[in-house]
């Protein structure tokens, strides 16, 4: 699909019906923009979650949870901190 869109004031866009359409956003949805090798992209937030989701699933196993491996890794800082073993240059 190839829309052609005129810049307004502002800097200001408007995406057309269609172009709504097919990515499966409304008014209010929040989009990623980036700029890759000249070309400004658009990708709707929750599906660039869902591509991080599947990003990391695909490197860590289910059964581990990444949530209880960062609270163990803040818990020992922490108690080393208390030991006074972590020491700033």
């Amino acid at each position: 699909m190839e829309e052609v869109v005129h810049v307004g004031a502002n800097g200001r866009i408007v995406i057309p019906a269609a172009v709504r359409r097919a990515l499966g956003v409304d008014a209010g949805d929040a989009l990623l923009l980036r700029v890759v090798d000249g070309e400004l992209r658009l990708l709707p937030r929750r599906r660039a979650v869902r591509m991080a989701q599947a990003l990391v699933a695909r490197h860590v196993p289910r059964e581990r949870s990444l949530v209880e491996a960062l609270l163990k890794t803040r818990r020992e800082e922490v108690a080393r901190e208390r030991r006074g073993g972590r020491r700033r240059s």
